[in-house]
């Protein structure tokens, strides 16, 4: 309530402005229409020397009236006249002398042409890259007998030895390769070709079974030269990164295909976001993207858009993208929540407006412009696409340079359509039979 209060106050002050109000060693409006005889509308006032479009009501500008007189609420009425030039003007346009747009805090722009470039503004959640996680497991059944990575978090390099392992049938398979080799060695200068070529493929069969148990050549060939069998197999990991996932214990057997370790590559990660689905149409595979972190405050990071889902969750109504971003110092860290960055251009160049001077009632959009010397006047216009974070494209209704209301424009909104009403309700009256 009160706040209606003060909105019907300022209207009424606003209203006044455009009324001659008394001054200092003049007569009231009342008091020379009497003087000078009864008026009416239409007629010059003799004290101005201007023409009377009706008499209002100082508190209440919606009640007008043909001649002077009071209120309802006991007031003087006070004669609002004719503009110079009004008579050309859409009766929707105000004036406002420039203490009143200072009391209401009227504030100005301009229509501007720039690139139109559509931002979109999500949040995401760091994750693993699915691509640069690595299982670490047997292809036999063992007991681990040493451990040389013993705790989650720790760093590995690519080659670097995490366990080493007892398997009885990794033994048989070393006994098997020796003993072929050792009867290659004995054949291969046998007169026979068939038993030459016998020993070596039986050599290569006990060598590849080895191999496909995960033993590296070099391994293989250090078995060679030194003629003896290993009890235990060291395993090496397969890449470079961080321990996240570890079931390797001292003496633990081991099932083949059991993960003892999981590595994950951190050189670079995933970030998860989610888009509406009106801001699909302005995302695209490959394009850029900025990220920023609430523990590195000041600091944006560049990626891009590496996969976009082909579907919608029913719930959120969001699509889900994939970026990618480099991290080559480990900053970014999986779990962590982070501001992410879209930005798509749309157009060369186009006109734009605030959203703040932007009168929306769904059916339309009025901004209200500035004609010069305390003038205003509503235009209709058609917007675009929100672009550039907190604007819109104009596509009809403005043109370039155009001065427009930034601030204030709901109360200039009331006035202008109260004004245009009243417009409205003269006109009628007039043609009333015997009105003037």
């Amino acid at each position: 309530m009160k706040r209606m209060l003060l909105i019907c106050s300022a209207l009424a002050g606003l209203y006044a402005a455009t009324a001659v109000l008394p001054t200092p060693g003049r007569m009231a409006p009342s008091e020379a229409l009497a003087v000078a005889g009864e008026r009416k509308a239409g007629m010059v006032d003799p004290e101005t020397g201007k023409k009377i479009k009706y008499w209002t009501s100082p508190m209440n500008p919606s009640y007008i009236s043909q001649k002077p007189g009071k209120s309802p609420m006991g007031m003087d009425l006070v004669p609002v006249y004719k503009e110079e030039g009004g008579q050309k003007e859409p009766a929707s346009t105000i004036r406002i002398d420039p203490v009143t747009m200072q009391n209401m805090g009227v504030r100005l722009g301009r229509v501007k042409r720039k690139k139109l470039v559509k931002k979109i503004r999500t949040v995401g959640n760091i994750t693993y890259d699915e691509t640069r996680l690595f299982a670490v497991n047997t292809k036999f059944d063992g007991w681990i007998e040493r451990l040389y990575v013993d705790f989650l978090g720790d760093t590995v390099k690519k080659g670097q030895p995490l366990f080493d392992i007892y398997s009885p049938e990794l033994v048989t398979a070393q006994e098997e390769y020796l003993l072929s080799l050792d009867q290659y060695r004995r054949l291969k200068t046998s007169a026979y070709p068939r038993i030459r070529e016998g020993a070596r493929r039986l050599l290569e069969a006990s060598r590849t079974r080895l191999r496909y148990w995960d033993l590296t050549d070099r391994q293989i060939d250090r078995i060679a030269t030194s003629g003896k069998v290993r009890k235990t197999l060291t395993v090496y990991s397969p890449a470079s990164g961080v321990v996240t996932k570890k079931t390797a214990f001292k003496g633990h057997f081991v099932k083949a295909g059991e993960h003892q370790y999981e590595i994950v590559d951190l050189s670079r990660v995933w970030v998860d976001v989610d888009v509406y689905e009106y801001e699909l149409p302005w995302v695209r595979r490959g394009m850029s993207a900025e990220m920023d972190l609430a523990y590195i405050p000041g600091r944006r990071f560049k990626g891009k858009v590496l996969y976009i889902y082909p579907y919608l969750d029913p719930k959120t109504r969001t699509a889900k993208l994939r970026l990618a971003f480099a991290n080559p110092d480990y900053l970014l860290k999986p779990g962590m929540y982070a501001n992410v960055y879209l930005a798509s251009v749309v157009a060369g160049a186009g006109l734009v407006i605030p959203q703040e001077a932007v009168i929306d009632s769904g059916e339309r959009q009025v901004v209200f412009v500035a004609l010069g010397q305390g003038k205003f006047q509503p235009r209709d216009v058609k917007l675009g696409l929100e672009v550039s974070g907190q604007e819109y494209q104009v596509l009809s209704g403005l043109k370039e340079g155009d001065e427009i209301v930034l601030s204030a424009q709901f109360m200039l909104d009331s006035e202008s359509r109260l004004r245009e009403a009243i417009q409205k309700m003269l006109e009628l009256r007039k043609r009333e039979p015997g009105g003037h």
